[in-house]
């Protein structure tokens, strides 16, 4: 019998209505917008009026660096979500929203998938409630009106070789990276060269997933520096009068998105910025919106923890004052041997010496979670049935010699019953250290580049930072305009500790080669381009968007 798809199961799953799903959760249904029967936003409002809920536990979900093979976090997620509220518990998950590039790409969704996965699965992954076409609204409207202030004789004096600003797309476009604008006489503006980045990117994304209020979203907004000038002072979305409007576009987005599990558990889905190139967490609105509605909430960082758990933890729990409760890192032993050198296409072939040398990566991740950070921490290893007796009892011992609670889970296959003994051990984890003492990768008082430097040795393990000396000048010149005392976020790729996709394991003494520096003032970070990682991707020789169509009824096929 061959298995369902992820799409045909969220189809075949009855859902509950979304007021009954509110009103589990203690949301009155006031506070909700419909977007038909099975989705709604919670009033914003209603979120910053909310208080945090005593004694309510935050869980952390990550994993170790990615492989093509999967290692399925947001399915993890969603499961221990599951398994928690099958045990008692008063449980909600709260995750990223997909972003379309991904999807008509080839890494997939962000929904979960076989039976631990969100419905309505389909809306989720297409336009959803409209959130990122909302931003990247807000986006191009700031991009249009610094380009219509030089049409109209350029009042602030914009150096138009010091435009910082790029324009977004939603879907990935290799086409649009590089382009040159205002062509065709006079009436259309000022040529000048440009290009696009995909919408999870934009600083508005970034900014949207910070803001706590309307009010601190339009004062984020303002902060945009979009060029310089030509003595080269920053010209920031409030000098050219956009973020009361862009504001307006992002009022009703900025309100959370609920749905629900495959078991009708309350979900709540909202913002999408990528790890690997932003801070990879979903918004505080909607991870405050969890804690004031249940005893637990099970979030997600993206990409391997390295990335989406060192930025959730230098740049949200830093401004935000959140703090993880406990820590669960997603491993597959296909994983595990991928990284010990394994080809992807042996990796259901037993290979123990394989899995011990790629066990590595895992440590390394456990050793950043619980001594950088100073989390506790639990293994979540995502069973597969090629995993063999030998390896899982391989995998147990030498998790067992580290004193790490390890658990492997079913809850693709078997839904939150498949996670029960996870869901067992992350609350024995927040009960035998009820109180832990998060610490930060780097202080606020020293530079950026000591910043810069702490997260390379400390998390990646590198042995050298290669700043051009131009990127240096730029710095220089950050910290002489006062932006000195902003948190770091460096974009790399997340296949690896290092700037090479290609080098696996746990690498150790390698150069992270840095490739420009960016300003995010209104998010709040200072970004490090590394390597050759880029902001706006390409689709694949075959993108998923081939497989993708819609039958007669309305019902969306080939998803995933």
């Amino acid at each position: 019998m061959t298995q369902p798809s992820d799409v045909e199961i969220a189809a075949a799953t009855p859902m509950r209505p979304i007021e009954d799903v509110a009103e589990r959760a203690g949301i009155p249904a006031r506070a909700l917008y419909k977007y038909g029967d099975h989705k709604a936003k919670v009033d914003v409002r209603h979120v910053a009026a909310s208080q945090r809920r005593p004694g309510s536990k935050l869980v952390l979900v990550t994993a170790t660096s990615p492989t093509p093979a999967g290692e399925g976090k947001t399915t993890t997620s969603v499961g221990l979500t599951d398994a928690l509220n099958q045990l008692g518990e008063n449980a909600i998950v709260c995750l990223r929203e997909p972003s379309l590039g991904p999807v008509f790409g080839m890494k997939g969704g962000a929904a979960g998938g076989g039976y631990a996965q969100l419905n309505p699965m389909a809306d989720i992954n297409l336009h959803f409630t409209g959130d990122f076409a909302a931003i990247a609204a807000a986006h191009n409207l700031l991009a249009a009106m610094l380009d219509n202030h030089l049409h109209h004789g350029n009042e602030l004096g914009i150096d138009q070789r010091r435009i910082l600003l790029k324009r977004v797309l939603d879907v990935n476009d290799r086409a649009l990276r590089d382009i040159v604008i205002g062509l065709g006489g006079v009436i259309n503006g000022i040529p000048r060269e440009s290009g696009f980045d995909i919408v999870v990117a934009s600083e508005i994304m970034a900014i949207f997933c910070l803001a706590t209020s309307l009010e601190d979203l339009r004062e984020r907004i303002g902060r945009i520096v979009v060029a310089r000038t030509r003595d080269n002072k920053p010209v920031t979305a409030a000098d050219l009068k956009a973020d009361g409007a862009m504001t307006a576009l992002l009022k009703d987005a900025l309100s959370p998105n609920l749905v629900q599990t495959l078991e009708g558990n309350p979900a709540f889905v909202h913002g999408g910025p990528f790890a690997n190139i932003a801070h990879g967490c979903n918004s505080v609105m909607a991870t405050n919106a969890g804690l004031a509605h249940a005893d637990w909430v099970v979030t997600e960082a993206g990409f391997g923890a390295d990335l989406g758990a060192e930025k959730f933890v230098d740049l949200k729990c830093r401004m935000t004052g959140l703090r993880p409760d406990v820590v669960v890192i997603v491993a597959t032993i296909r994983s595990m041997k991928y990284h010990g050198g394994v080809a992807t296409a042996d990796l259901t072939t037993e290979n123990l010496q394989a899995l011990d040398d790629g066990l590595l990566n895992l440590y390394r991740h456990l050793e950043n979670i619980q001594n950088v950070f100073g989390l506790p921490v639990v293994v979540g290893i995502n069973r597969f049935p090629s995993d063999t007796d030998a390896e899982i009892d391989l995998l147990r011992k030498r998790m067992a010699d580290r004193g790490v609670s390890v658990q492997l889970a079913t809850h693709f296959a078997d839904g939150g019953e498949g996670a029960l003994d996870l869901a067992r051990a992350v609350r024995l984890a927040v009960a035998e250290s009820p109180s832990p003492d998060l610490q930060f990768t780097y202080g606020d008082e020293v530079s950026l580049e000591e910043k810069l430097h702490a997260v390379a040795t400390r998390v990646y393990r590198a042995g050298s930072v290669d700043i051009p000396a131009a990127v240096r000048r730029q710095i220089a010149a950050l910290e002489a305009e006062g932006y000195g005392d902003l948190p770091v976020c460096v974009a790399k790729t997340q296949m690896s500790f290092s700037t090479d996709p290609a080098l696996r394991g746990a690498p150790t003494g390698h150069t992270l080669e840095v490739r420009e520096v960016r300003l995010a003032a209104g998010a709040g970070f200072v970004v490090f381009v590394c390597g050759t990682i880029m902001t706006m991707p390409g689709l694949p020789k075959t993108p998923g968007a081939e497989r993708i169509s819609v039958d007669a009824e309305g019902q969306v096929t080939g998803l995933f």
